[in-house]
């Protein structure tokens, strides 16, 4: 079969005779895995302290709504992320698309230190420091639970900057979506034909430096913003970027690369189309038109059968998908309303009460955004033991759980972790309502904190970390193992898109528990903070959502794996490692 536009390396039988699965590959792999690290640094970077940002004392904003478009953004990050798996299947290809992905990631980066500079945000915005927000400079403080120091009012006008800052966010959003649905297929097809084990073992690798980008970006990143200077903890992100789009650039020799072949997401739509308005539809082209010779007739389908197997396999995937969104509702309070939490309790300080080099009053304490390292260093640990250790000792005893299996864990953990965020935020407002508060610095932001020690949210971040070994890497190897070629990207574009929505529901339900007639999140008499709120019934209300869900997927899951007992052998509900031609993973 003729396979014009596809580039392989040259030394495919030596290295096939070698006993490694990433042997030959691994420069490639390398490249892939180290653009991954810089790229996932930039965006913890932004995600890390945008509520701090936000809420702080360079715009102003309400912690409500700091909270939430941190919500939004990391949802608008994955929804468009199916369209970034189109681009790919049916236009540009992966390599051009992820190339395409970072320059406008890199551009959009550029909007958050042009904010954080004040001559240029005053430029864009304006100047808004009658409300106190934008006020900087030596002393200068923003209090966000009460009168302002050093005369600044205490009160808060509309979100200063927004339009500006929205922009640059969704910028990023889409450059975000466009390389994550496809930097994971990329680097998957660099070692496809070593069989479903060279796979499983690049998902857990690629997912080990996505937090070796994260902890590296909250460790130190996130220090100098919160600690020294937002521009400047602005402009490392963009360096990263650059960074990574040269070393992608200069990569490209090596790669396996595949031309576009067509997605059948465009088949698929215009043969309903069709079937629904066949009169509209009578002018119009071909339903496989889109797909390449080699994609239609491969597998010895005919364009009819294959666009009814696709059908297929989306109805496979999209009630996993589905029942999945509660899951990541929870996943991704670990940067918004967590982080807001943390804000709120007692934080440590770092070198002693003052800052010794500044010259200022600044104090230097523990950046709230630490604590998400937890997560982060628990898939460290956890990651490569599970792929040394666990897994080959399962799969030898022929044990190891189905995909369907581990999310059911994943989920359950992370129900565990928003019950313990409810329970440490009803304790937090005790201590709020005895008057067991401090008044504590972060950055130039002062903050009514409660005299109890921040390390309490530790428990939280670690469950977190675990629910993602167990529902985020099997939610990959499903997406990537049931699609077929033509839609690869695609599934994997879904995956996030749905992992959005669940951001994006999860704001929604923030804006709606903020609304007067609930008012668990109504806080405008302490300017829009937590301490005369209740978060903890969020925190519970998300925790019964996931319960309720993990009972449905429960049911699923047994569903799913008597129909595919029934249907097919060795397939990925099965618990049994085999391939195929394409090189599909089944475990």
């Amino acid at each position: 079969m003729d396979r014009r536009g596809e580039r392989k390396p040259l030394l495919r039988s030596r290295v096939e005779q070698a006993g490694s699965a990433f042997a030959g590959r691994r420069l490639a792999c390398g490249a892939i895995l180290t653009v991954e690290v810089l790229e996932r640094l930039a965006f913890y970077a932004v995600v890390g302290n945008l509520v701090l940002y936000l809420n702080g004392s360079v715009l102003g904003w309400e912690g409500p709504s700091a909270t939430s478009a941190s919500l939004v953004f990391t949802g608008a990050a994955y929804l468009v992320s199916p369209f970034g798996g189109w681009l790919a299947d049916a236009r540009l290809g992966r390599f051009r698309t992820i190339a395409a992905g970072l320059l406008l990631y890199l551009a959009g980066m550029l909007f958050l230190p042009l904010t954080a500079e004040p001559r240029t945000r005053a430029l864009i915005c304006g100047n808004q420091t009658a409300n106190g927000a934008g006020g900087e400079g030596p002393g200068a403080r923003w209090n966000v639970s009460g009168p302002a120091v050093g005369g600044e009012p205490g009160g808060r006008g509309q979100d200063y900057c927004r339009g500006f800052v929205y922009t640059g966010l969704v910028v990023v959003g889409l450059a975000v979506g466009c390389v994550k649905s496809n930097i994971t297929p990329f680097g998957a097809d660099q070692v496809t034909d070593r069989g479903p084990e060279a796979v499983r073992k690049f998902f857990n690798w690629f997912y080990w430096s996505i937090n070796i980008g994260a902890i590296l970006s909250l460790l130190l990143v996130s220090y100098i913003q919160q600690n020294i200077d937002f521009f400047i903890g602005y402009v490392i992100p963009v360096i990263c970027l650059v960074l990574g789009l040269l070393v992608f650039l200069l990569a490209g020799p090596i790669f396996i690369t595949k031309p576009p072949d067509g997605s059948a997401f465009t088949g698929m739509a215009r043969l309903l189309f069709r079937s629904c308005c066949p009169r509209a539809a009578g002018s119009t082209r071909s339903p496989y038109s889109d797909l390449s010779e080699e994609t239609l007739f491969s597998s010895g389908m005919r364009p009819l059968d294959a666009t009814r197997e696709n059908m297929k396999v989306l109805k496979r995937v999209l009630p996993v998908f589905l029942t999945l969104i509660p899951y990541w509702m929870v996943y991704f309070q670990m940067e918004s309303t967590y982080v807001l939490q943390s804000l709120h309790l007692q934080l440590p300080s770092l070198f002693g009460n003052q800052s010794q080099n500044s010259g200022t009053n600044r104090q230097q304490t523990f950046p709230t955004a630490w604590l998400t390292m937890f997560d982060a260093v628990m898939l460290l640990l956890l990651i490569p033991l599970k792929d040394k250790v666990i897994d080959p000792f399962l799969v030898k005893r022929n044990l190891l759980p189905t995909p369907l299996t581990r999310i059911s864990l994943g989920m359950l953990f992370a129900m565990f972790s928003a019950i313990a965020a409810g329970l440490l935020e009803s304790q937090r407002l005790i201590h709020i309502r005895n008057n067991d508060t401090i008044s504590q610095q972060v950055g130039n932001t002062n903050f009514t904190a409660a005299r109890l020690a921040v390390w309490w949210q530790v428990p939280q971040y670690l469950l977190i970390g675990v629910s993602e070994i167990f529902a985020s890497i099997p939610g990959l190897e499903f997406a990537y193992s049931e699609a077929p070629k033509s839609m690869q990207c695609a599934i994997m574009g879904l995956f996030f898109f749905f992992s959005g929505i669940g951001s994006f529901i999860g704001s929604g339900l923030l804006d709606l528990v903020s609304l007067p007639v609930i008012g668990w999140l109504n806080c405008h008499q302490d300017h829009g903070n937590i301490n005369s709120c209740h978060m903890d019934y969020y925190f519970y209300l998300l925790a019964g959502l996931q319960c309720l869900t993990l009972v449905l997927f429960s049911s699923l899951t047994v569903w799913y794996d008597k129909g595919h007992n029934k249907s097919c052998t060795g397939c990925v509900w099965g618990g049994r490692a085999s391939g195929n031609s394409r090189g599909e993973m089944r475990t």
